[in-house]
């Protein structure tokens, strides 16, 4: 089998350098990815040899063969090892700045719509994740615009871990449903659109006692969805005015939750109260923006599924569900990576979208031609 050499893909490494942030070979030597050079003295060919391992999926063994044979350098599966533990610095800034910026809203809101979320990533032998990736996309162009990665044990999901511009709208599932996430989000000038965890995030009415939520949802009319003015209790006592807004499940939705709150049930051996089976009836949800009709609060949090999608994505062609690391620095180094390349592809695919053969965008519409 005939393989390719380094001048055969000169031409596409071209094409790929241009996604690349400015000052990506300094910064390669700054974050100390360059130490104890021997025979690969340039950013360059570390980052393509690492690109191998990275994007390509390659082994360690095999990343090293396929350097030597198309002629980027002479390196060991140990060489490689050492190169990516040495570049975690390095990746992780790549990454970051490979993550969109711009404060893009949606056009139906006017504001940005952000989608936070974060997966757990495990290593081999463990009986659970050992790392956490803490992601928010941007809904107007699906681009992340934050990623921090932490160790499981020392950290849990909230809004607290992502900075909050003016304007902007965070969605949430149930687990970001809680008084100090919240209050983070509404203290940098934005607001929340969260899936109600009625324990982590208790609602109370006008005179501040607590809403009776099975004799409100009893209140829903067939599918049509509806509001109720709500306040919650902050750490420091203070009160915050919002709304919850419900809508009654299909009976196929609410068969599957009950389902799976009963197979939970009997995993961890505690029983169902029947309150969790009767409000299993309801989608609900806690928000703090009032312009917007119940309808429009739901249709935003319906957009939310886009960074599960995101995450399926990382998991099924960048592999990021499994960790092919034990030692804890090459691991990181390899998620970093993984990241980078995850993002990269982002930059690429969106730059593709916007690409005309002829160097410009036309100034109008174009029109059908004459008898289509």
């Amino acid at each position: 089998m005939r393989t390719s050499s380094k001048n055969e893909t000169f031409e596409n490494w071209e094409v790929l350098q241009r996604f690349l942030p400015q000052g990506w070979e300094e910064q390669a030597r700054l974050c100390g990815a360059m130490r104890r050079v021997r025979y690969i003295k340039d950013p360059e060919t570390v980052l393509r040899i690492l690109l191998l391992h990275l994007a390509n999926g390659c082994s360690l063994a095999e990343t090293a063969a396929r350097a030597q044979t198309s002629g980027l350098g002479t390196i060991s599966s140990v060489g490689v090892f050492k190169r990516l533990r040495a570049a975690g610095p390095w990746l992780r800034w790549l990454a970051q700045q490979e993550r969109g910026r711009a404060a893009l809203p949606l056009g139906a809101v006017g504001r940005r719509v952000r989608a936070v979320d974060a997966t757990t990533v495990c290593e081999p032998g463990s009986t659970g994740g050992d790392w956490r990736v803490h992601y928010a996309v941007n809904l107007a162009d699906l681009q992340c615009d934050f990623f921090q990665l932490t160790e499981l044990r020392q950290s849990g999901e909230t809004f607290r871990r992502v900075p909050v511009n003016p304007g902007d709208i965070m969605l949430g599932d149930r687990v970001y449903a809680a008084p100090p996430g919240v209050a983070h989000v509404l203290e940098g000038g934005g607001d929340v659109i969260v899936r109600l965890n009625r324990m982590a995030l208790p609602l109370f009415d006008s005179h501040h006692r607590r809403i009776d939520l099975a004799a409100q949802m009893r209140t829903l009319k067939g599918h049509s969805p509806a509001e109720f003015s709500s306040w919650i209790k902050d750490s420091q006592g203070g009160w915050t005015a919002g709304r919850m807004v419900a809508l009654r499940q299909s009976a196929e939705v609410m068969r599957w939750t009950r389902e799976r709150m009963l197979r939970r049930a009997r995993r961890d051996q505690e029983p169902v109260s029947p309150l969790s089976l009767e409000l299993a009836e309801y989608f609900i949800l806690w928000t703090s923006l009032k312009q917007l009709r119940a309808a429009e609060i739901l249709e935003l949090y319906r957009l939310r599924w886009q960074i599960e999608l995101v995450f399926k994505r990382m998991k099924s062609i960048l592999g990021l569900g499994h960790l092919p690391k034990k030692d804890p620095l090459s691991a990181q180094a390899w998620l970093q990576g993984k990241l980078f390349v995850g993002l990269l592809i982002e930059r690429m695919v969106d730059a593709a979208a916007a690409f005309f053969p002829w160097g410009y965008p036309l100034a109008t519409p174009s029109q059908p031609m004459a008898g289509n």
